[in-house]
């Protein structure tokens, strides 16, 4: 009898040809006749194998649910010292899952015995036997998907300069913030108070999904046990996509297309402004600095967690500025802060923006984060697929197929906003350093 991944491989080569009969017909408008007996054919073929995949992966199933497990109370005998316990990696439950999970193909009750066989721990079998299946996928458990999500903390530039995390409750969030404030003022003895009121509106948050794909090796499913370093790398992987894709988002998304609306876009147009020369002086680079905390403090932000964000071509040229006397004239920014204020630096700030007739602009971004808020569900959806195609960093598409891995689909619900727009100030085209 063949195996699952044999009919599976088959199945894929069919689904080639069919595809490529898909693309022809696009191209000409219609099929041969010939062609068109080879499309029904194949649809036939394919249907056929789909249904055995799911036969044999039903008994699969069944063998694993049916399977008694080896009796572990007998008695060692051996005085051997036991091995030494290496350290778990930080999200090693999440990985763990991951794991189990793909090997399984996305079958909970599978998945759980083989964390159970790899030694995965107790903890992540049981949340596997508690795993609640979703429309994209199976919905982790809560106490595993934070994890990962406060692992995005240090991987996240808005994250790590202090924009605080709220629970989405059914997709929504309203923050109440203060638009004016209370009419204040001394009184003569036989005067009336003057009547105060305070003006309220509402930061409305709504759930916008974040789908981030990341490539396993299939020898490391299978071989991978309870190792740190394996662990590691899955979780590295996870957050490292999840992250730069959120920085992006809360950074320059501009809200349309179902994403969030990021700082470039909440800042009012009087807290925005462009930088005066190409190549500035000294001098000129304190001005346009200065103007943007300027603007911070003019509009009685709370300035406790302010941040710069800029792009590392940016931050380069501020630590190589130099007075007329050859000294740095930010040496913070070797420890990380400019002005007194710590620095995120982030290659999702463009350095290729349009200048004029030049295309090397750039931003300054300047805010107050304790001011900002990412509201996100504390849940992962999680899917796999081993024949699936993705596009890869240089934009070539690639076979999951054809390279033997397992592409894991992570879905993310959040949104970003800051509470009073006023805390944050933004410089642009700036052509420093290029």
């Amino acid at each position: 009898m063949p195996k699952v991944h044999e009919l599976r491989a088959e199945r894929a080569k069919i689904n080639d040809q069919i595809q490529a009969l898909a693309t022809a017909e696009k191209e000409s408008g219609t099929l041969s006749v010939e062609q068109m007996s080879d499309f029904s054919e194949l649809s036939a073929k394919f249907n056929d194998l789909t249904a055995s995949i799911e036969r044999l992966e039903t008994a699969e199933r069944m063998a694993a649910q049916a399977a008694t497990p080896v009796d572990s109370h007998v008695r060692k005998t051996n005085t051997v010292p036991a091995t030494p316990r290496v350290p778990e990696a930080q999200g090693a439950g999440m990985a763990r899952m991951v794991l189990a999970l793909a090997a399984a193909q996305g079958n909970s009750q599978l998945a759980a015995q083989i964390a159970m066989d790899r030694g995965y721990g107790d903890g992540v079998a049981a949340s596997l036997n508690t795993l609640t299946p979703g429309a994209g996928g199976v919905l982790v458990p809560e106490n595993l998907a934070t994890e990962v999500i406060e692992l995005l903390r240090p991987k996240s530039v808005v994250r790590k300069l202090g924009a605080r995390p709220m629970p989405l409750n059914n997709g929504n969030l309203s923050i109440p913030r203060l638009k004016g404030g209370a009419v204040v003022g001394y009184i003569g003895a036989d005067s009336d108070i003057p009547t105060s009121q305070q003006e309220f509106g509402d930061l409305k948050l709504s759930a916008k999904k974040l789908v981030g794909l990341v490539p396993i090796s299939n020898d490391l499913i299978a071989t991978s046990s309870a190792n740190p370093n394996v662990d590691q790398l899955v979780v590295d992987d996870l957050t490292a996509a999840m992250g730069t894709r959120e920085d992006k988002a809360f950074i320059r998304d501009n809200g349309t297309s179902d994403t969030p609306k990021g700082l470039r876009y909440w800042a009012p147009t009087q807290n925005v402004y462009a930088a005066a020369q190409p190549k500035p002086t000294v001098e000129q680079v304190s001005i346009e600095l200065n103007k943007l905390v300027l603007v911070l403090e003019s509009a009685d932000a709370n300035m406790t967690a302010v941040g710069w964000v800029m792009a590392p071509r940016t931050k380069r040229f501020l630590q190589a500025l130099r007075d007329g006397n050859g000294n740095k004239v930010y040496p913070e920014l070797d420890q990380g802060f400019l002005m007194g204020y710590p620095v995120g630096s982030t290659t999702q700030i463009p350095t290729n923006l349009a200048v004029g007739q030049d295309s090397n602009g750039s931003e300054i971004y300047l805010a107050d984060f304790g001011d900002c808020f990412i509201g996100e569900d504390k849940r992962l959806v999680i899917d796999f697929s081993k024949e699936a195609t993705y596009t890869d960093g240089e934009g070539k598409t690639v076979s999951a197929f054809q390279r033997d891995q397992t592409l894991i689909r992570v879905i993310a619900k959040h949104d970003f906003g800051p509470r009073h727009v006023e805390s944050v100030a933004v410089l642009i085209d700036v052509q420093w350093g290029a």
